[in-house]
């Protein structure tokens, strides 16, 4: 239920936050097909070493296809600590970061925004399968990857016309 509730007031919340002040935002897709389900939520570390939640784990099957945010170039495609990643530098020097994964492009390459770059594989840090989707500025400033997302706009339903329930 807590899940739910954020999920539902990240979604109404007003307009998008900035990623940084005066960066561009490239237009960003979803890194998974919608829904979007937020398994743990961007905990910033209060200082550069401590610990923290440098992302966010989105719940996916093992298999799912993971797509670029954005157009870029991949930074890094590879194994790190017998982990699959891949991070793809956007305009404006951000840089997203995927993970556990089978990357299905090369450092280097060029790819679009909404690209099938990877597949989700198992070893994730979940306790079921997820996503681990990271952002950064610079050598080693977190940012919250949500934040690349448009909000939806509320809208309102019009009252005239619905059928009156009776209780």
């Amino acid at each position: 239920m807590t899940t739910l509730l954020l999920t539902l007031l990240l979604a109404l919340a007003p307009g998008p936050a900035p990623v940084l002040p005066g960066a561009p935002v490239p237009a960003a897709v979803r890194p998974l097909p919608a829904p979007l389900s937020v398994a743990r939520w961007w905990d910033p570390p209060p200082t550069p070493y401590a610990a923290g939640h440098r992302g966010v784990d989105l719940s996916a099957p093992v298999g799912e296809r993971v797509r670029a945010v954005g157009p870029g170039r991949v930074h890094y495609a590879g194994q790190v600590a017998g982990r699959g990643v891949l991070s793809l530098t956007l305009p404006g020097g951000l840089r997203t970061t995927y993970e556990p994964v089978r990357p299905l492009v090369a450092e280097g390459e060029e790819v679009t925004a909404g690209q099938e770059v990877a597949v989700l594989t198992a070893g994730s840090h979940c306790p079921a399968p997820c996503l681990h989707w990271g952002l950064l500025t610079g050598a080693n400033t977190y940012l919250d990857p949500l934040t690349l997302l448009p909000r939806p706009t509320p809208r309102l339903l019009p009252t005239t016309g619905l059928p009156q329930g009776g209780g």
